[in-house]
């Protein structure tokens, strides 16, 4: 039984009173993070998903006859729309693919109505970030900068011990699960395999206005040829094989995914200003509201990888009021992203454009 939907107001954020001053210090660490990134490498990256793994132009099906509670926001009519979405991996800075990480799924529907949420940003653009699980080790902004320094030793490790620690965690994890229990977020985040990225399941992770109510999103494989790899470790793993996985499946056939919806109903088991606590399949399942579909095409051109990695940029603040991100997490990520796409668009001297169709995007 599906449960009655919460209704959305603005009173399910609770900001905590030293919330802008953390803020200003875990984004000025961030960005001094960045800066030294951008000495090593001698080019602006992003301080988080740094490395791109393909860059896809598709199209976004709404589903007809949803029932009203899912038809919110850009669901609200049956309509077709032109997507990009970049594939990446989730550190802030460039590493081996023999290093396991959490996948990113990156995705922009283009030529959305509604109140801007940044009017700064130009275009009439919807983006909606994803990673390949379904919660934050760090659901909280206190908890963020707590784990902030974990998360910086980590990317900064020689390789090989970013490799130690990966299979060391991939053991804890089978252990604990062997014990009946259930992985911490932490755990999963460091336990991550290198499975094919096409197969995986993308998450929204923190909470977002649903129009009306409050949910999160889901991307899962739809077409037999994803949903067959789900799972499925990659048979050659060298430095950039996930790019070279996606690309060498999209050479040769189409994709299909589906976007679904979880609509909380209970903000006490299904908090919104804590990212790290799962929101129960039983008492509220995901429930399709659209189907993503990408043809066949060239995922990592040499004109592709430049304008994903250097022109192109996703914010989770880049849509509008019916999808408004919500709590701690998805705040913070205001400031922090238009630093660091503010920093990379500098320090690269590329223009930060949006783009409006999908002839935009080099083949």
């Amino acid at each position: 039984m599906i449960l009655l939907s919460l209704p959305y107001t603005p009173d399910v954020e609770t900001v905590a009173e030293d919330e802008a001053r953390l803020t200003e210090e875990i984004v000025e660490r961030m960005a001094a993070t960045n800066r030294c990134a951008f000495e090593r490498h001698r080019h602006g990256i992003r301080d988080a998903h740094a490395k791109s793994n393909g860059l896809l132009v598709g199209e976004l099906e709404v589903h007809a006859d949803l029932p009203p509670e899912l038809r919110q926001g850009i669901f609200a009519e049956a309509r077709t729309y032109q997507v990009v979405a970049r594939l990446s991996s989730a550190p802030g800075d460039i590493h081996s693919d023999k290093i396991p990480a959490p996948r990113g799924f990156a995705l922009k529907v283009m030529g959305v109505d509604g109140e801007r949420l940044s009017p700064d940003i130009a275009g009439a653009n919807q983006d909606f970030l994803m990673v390949n699980f379904p919660v934050l080790a760090f659901g909280t902004i206190p908890k963020y900068k707590q784990m902030l320094a974990l998360l910086e030793a980590n990317a900064h490790a020689p390789d090989t011990f970013q490799r130690l620690v990966a299979g060391t965690a991939r053991g804890a994890k089978e252990l604990v699960q062997a014990l009946g229990l259930e992985p911490g977020a932490t755990l999963e985040g460091l336990a991550r395999d290198n499975h094919h990225p096409l197969g995986e399941t993308y998450h929204t992770q923190a909470a977002i206005r649903f129009g009306d109510y409050i949910a999160k999103l889901a991307l899962a494989p739809k077409s037999a040829e994803v949903r067959a790899l789900a799972g499925q470790p990659l048979r050659e793993v060298h430095d950039a094989c996930m790019r070279d996985a996606v690309s060498a499946f999209f050479a040769e056939q189409g994709a299909e995914y589906e976007l679904s919806a979880q609509l909380c109903v209970d903000l006490a088991a299904m908090p919104v200003e804590d990212a790290a606590i799962p929101w129960s399949e039983a008492r509220s399942p995901h429930r399709p509201i659209a189907t993503l579909r990408f043809p066949a095409q060239r995922s990592a051109t040499p004109g592709r990888q430049v304008y994903g990695d250097d022109i192109l940029s996703f914010n989770p603040w880049n849509g509008i009021e019916a999808h408004r991100p919500l709590g701690g997490i998805m705040r913070i990520r205001r400031a922090a992203y238009e630093r660091s796409s503010a920093y990379r668009h500098t320090m690269n001297a590329r223009p930060r454009t949006e783009p409006s169709q999908p002839s935009d995007i080099p083949d």
